[in-house]
């Protein structure tokens, strides 16, 4: 049985005016993404997902065009529904985030509840798993909120933002038993 990376989207161009799904990656975030390819499971990776928001995508695309491999966009892999607030300044963005984390249960100013997120993202990659070998090394694109709600699941620990990476354009490894298992050690986020 192989491996999985979880990549979170590096540096975006904020556009307050745009909505957060159709945010690109900024000159800064597509060569960090760049890096991706230079780390040491880059050569295994057979099949790379993303999310279908830009960001993820164009992540998705600087590591599968250098390792010539396409990728598979999935709708409920996106990041956390928080279209109710749109763009917030970042004190209050992380302001509302920690509220996210902390309650997981309760929608904070209608964004989508953090359970309900980490439901679907778990439901979501255990899906895609079950269409690859079992033998295929697989990236997942995505976003810092529902890849930290993946890895709490993994490692069978409640919500909490304590897990949550330091910045944009951080991976981690899990195995596909870690899913249903649910029993592995704490999972370390690597910045690219």
């Amino acid at each position: 049985m192989s491996f999985c990376i979880y990549l979170t989207h590096p540096h975006v161009q904020i556009e307050p005016s745009v909505p957060i799904p159709h945010w690109g990656l900024s000159d800064k975030g597509r060569a960090h993404a760049k890096t991706a390819t230079d780390q040491s499971w880059a050569g295994a990776i057979r099949h790379v997902i993303s999310s279908h928001e830009r960001k993820a995508i164009e992540t998705a695309e600087v590591f599968a065009d250098a390792q010539g491999l396409s990728v598979r966009q999935v709708t409920a892999q996106h990041e956390n529904d928080r279209s109710a607030t749109g763009y917030l300044p970042m004190e209050e963005f992380e302001a509302v985030a920690n509220q996210f984390f902390a309650s997981p249960d309760t929608s904070i100013r209608g964004w989508e509840t953090a359970r309900a997120a980490q439901q679907r993202i778990v439901a979501s990659v255990s899906d895609v798993l079950g269409t690859i070998p079992a033998d295929d090394a697989v990236l997942f694109c995505g976003h810092g909120a529902v890849g930290t709600l993946l890895k709490c699941h993994l490692m069978n620990t409640p919500i909490d933002r304590c897990h949550d990476q330091s910045c944009g354009g951080n991976w981690y490894r899990f195995q596909r038993k870690d899913l249903e298992e649910q029993a592995s050690p704490p999972l370390p986020w690597t910045l690219l």
